[in-house]
């Protein structure tokens, strides 16, 4: 049987939560990564000696980095999130299928599939005219006619 430490326990705690976070990609196990890691660190130099310390300092450290950094690695790691899922669409040209009556929902063909599309200005763009993508919005298109 291995017999381990609790700062090499720490250690693989911590090492398992960027793995974690390399799969997910959802920018939490991370912050999780750095208590694990950190508390290992406080418990090899003496300054964390009992399991329930380790604990308590595990858990402020995970907090505290997530709520002071999350916002900076997201905004450094660029946001990219399901609101710019479908940017490449901007620009391009489509067809309304279903009228688009000024802010409620029409449809369009795009490369060969419907889509629901919003006009940007609110005005009635009729079935068969010709518009173009400006924004996406999720999996809806906001369209002007073109």
């Amino acid at each position: 049987m291995i017999d381990l430490s609790l700062p090499q326990i720490w250690l693989i705690v911590g090492l398992i939560m960027l793995v974690l976070e390399l799969i997910s990609v959802v920018l939490v196990f991370v912050f999780f990564s750095i208590g694990a890691l950190l508390t290992a660190l406080l418990a090899i130099l003496g300054i964390l000696p009992g399991i329930e310390i380790q604990i308590v300092a595990f858990s402020v450290i995970s907090l505290s980095s997530m709520l002071l950094l999350r916002k900076h690695a997201r905004r450094l790691l660029g946001g990219k999130g399901k609101q710019h899922e479908y940017s490449e669409f901007v620009g391009e040209t489509a067809m309304v299928i279903k009228d688009i009556d000024g802010g409620k929902e029409g449809k369009i063909y795009y490369r060969g599939a419907e889509w629901i599309a919003l006009s940007s200005n609110k005005t009635p763009i009729s079935a068969g005219s010709k518009v173009k993508i400006i924004e996406a919005r999720g999996i809806v298109l906001i369209v002007v006619e073109s």
